[in-house]
C-alpha cells in the first residue's frame, strides 16, 4: 500500500486503518453476528499482521472497552511505526454511553488514554461525537482543550468523528481531521467530506462496510476510489480479513 498524506497534518497513513473496537467491546455494537473478545494471543497475531501488511493507522477509543489497554504493549514496542488515533468525549460503562465535552473531561480522558496506551502522545485525537456536532464545537470548550493538548505535544492532530454536514463544515474552520461514516449505502456526507478534503482537512472514513452488512471487497473499493477519502478504518479481529482489505487497497493505489 502506498501511504497517503492526511490533509495538512504532515502525517502519512495507510489507505486501510485498523479499527479496534472488537479488541475490547462486544456489547451494543451493530455488527450482524455476535463475537467473543479475542485472546491476548489473537490480539498479538492481528497487530503483528497489521505491521507486516503495511497498516500503520491504528484507531481506538476510551469507549471501546479494554481496547486501549490491550493495545498498550504493542504501542510501546512499535510506537514509531504507527499512526495512533484515539478519541475523547464518550465513555462506555455498565452497558451505556455517556458524553462530556468539557475541557476538563477531555484533558482527563487523554491523560488516561496515554497511560493505557503506554505512550506520551497520540497522533490523532478526535471528539467522539454523540451526533450533536454543532453544539460540541460551538457551545463547549472542547476546541480550547484540543488546542492546549496540541501545544503540550500530547496530541499532534485534532478532529471530530462527525455525523452531520454542519459539523464537518465547522471542523474545516478549526480542526485538522474529520472522521465520518461513508459507504456505498450511506453517501449522505459525501459533498461535505469532499469540501473538507479540498480545504486541506484529513478525511478518515468509518463504517465503509456498513457495519459488516456489505460485501467487503466491493465496499472497500467503492470507498477508496473516492479522491476525498484519505483512509478507511476497518474494524476486524481476523488477520485474513485485514489481509483481504489491504489487497483491495493495493490494487487501487494511486
Amino acid at each position: 500500500m502506498d501511504p497517503r498524506a492526511l490533509g495538512r497534518t504532515g502525517l502519512s497513513v495507510s489507505p486501510i486503518g485498523l479499527g479496534t473496537v472488537k479488541l475490547g467491546r462486544n456489547t451494543d455494537v451493530k455488527y450482524p453476528t455476535a463475537f467473543d473478545l479475542p485472546s491476548d494471543a489473537q490480539v498479538k497475531r492481528l497487530l503483528d499482521a497489521a505491521l507486516e501488511l503495511g497498516v500503520n493507522l491504528i484507531d481506538t477509543a476510551p469507549a471501546y472497552g479494554s481496547s486501549e489497554a490491550r493495545l498498550g504493549p504493542f504501542v510501546a514496542a512499535h510506537r514509531e511505526r504507527i499512526v495512533l488515533a484515539s478519541k475523547a468525549g464518550e465513555r462506555y460503562e455498565s452497558g451505556r454511553s455517556s458524553y462530556d465535552f468539557s475541557a476538563k473531561a477531555i484533558t482527563a480522558s487523554v491523560e488516561n488514554s496515554l497511560r493505557n496506551l503506554q505512550t506520551d502522545r497520540v497522533d490523532i485525537l478526535v471528539l467522539h461525537s454523540n451526533g450533536e456536532d454543532e453544539k460540541i464545537l460551538t457551545q463547549t470548550d472542547a476546541l480550547a482543550a484540543l488546542a492546549a493538548l496540541k501545544r503540550s505535544g500530547k496530541i499532534r492532530a485534532a478532529g471530530i468523528s462527525a455525523k452531520t454536514e454542519k459539523g464537518i463544515a465547522l471542523a474545516c474552520q478549526s480542526l485538522d481531521i474529520v472522521m465520518a461514516p461513508f459507504s456505498e449505502k450511506d453517501q449522505a456526507l459525501a459533498d461535505a467530506l469532499s469540501q473538507a478534503h479540498a480545504a486541506g482537512v484529513g478525511v478518515l472514513a468509518i463504517k465503509g462496510l456498513f457495519s459488516g452488512h456489505l460485501p467487503p471487497s466491493a465496499a472497500i473499493e467503492f470507498v477508496l476510489k473516492q479522491r476525498f477519502i484519505d483512509a478507511l478504518i476497518v474494524g476486524t479481529i481476523d488477520p485474513v480479513h485485514l489481509k483481504d482489505a489491504v489487497a483491495v487497497a493495493e490494487r487501487l493505489s494511486f
